[in-house]
């Protein structure tokens, strides 16, 4: 029995743009993720393996209809703060706390309006 060396074999790095890149091109043209896998020189179980690891860093969106897109603001952003209660022995309402997607909390106040509050999930998202 005879073998032959015909190079080095080395492992292939790929950078999260790339990966992300492979990932979303599976369905664009009806492209399976076998036929995608094999157009890279890849397994399917590593572009499943990519699709998990891109969620988990907030770079892929878990529900395949969501897009995000990067927001950039004018001016500052400024939050809606409710007025400041006049006497002591009010209580404070409670907050909301939200689990975003990508693993952030927020936690904000119920008063908030909702147009400042989706700019400030899409801005955290976005980060």
């Amino acid at each position: 029995m005879r073998g032959d060396i015909v190079g080095l074999e080395r492992r292939r790095r790929w950078c999260d743009e790339e990966k992300l890149e492979i990932v979303l091109s599976v369905g664009v043209g009806g492209a399976t993720v076998t036929q995608v896998a094999q157009r890279h020189d890849v397994t399917r179980q590593q572009i499943y393996a990519w699709r998990h690891e891109l969620k988990k860093k907030g770079l892929l969106s878990a529900l395949p209809e969501a897009l995000f897109l990067p927001v950039e603001f004018d001016r500052p952003m400024e939050l809606a703060m409710p007025a400041v209660a006049t006497q002591v022995d009010v209580a404070r309402p409670a907050q909301i706390e939200l689990q975003l997607a990508n693993g952030r909390c927020l936690r904000f106040d119920p008063a908030l309006d909702a147009v400042t509050l989706t700019q400030v999930i899409r801005a955290v998202e976005a980060a």
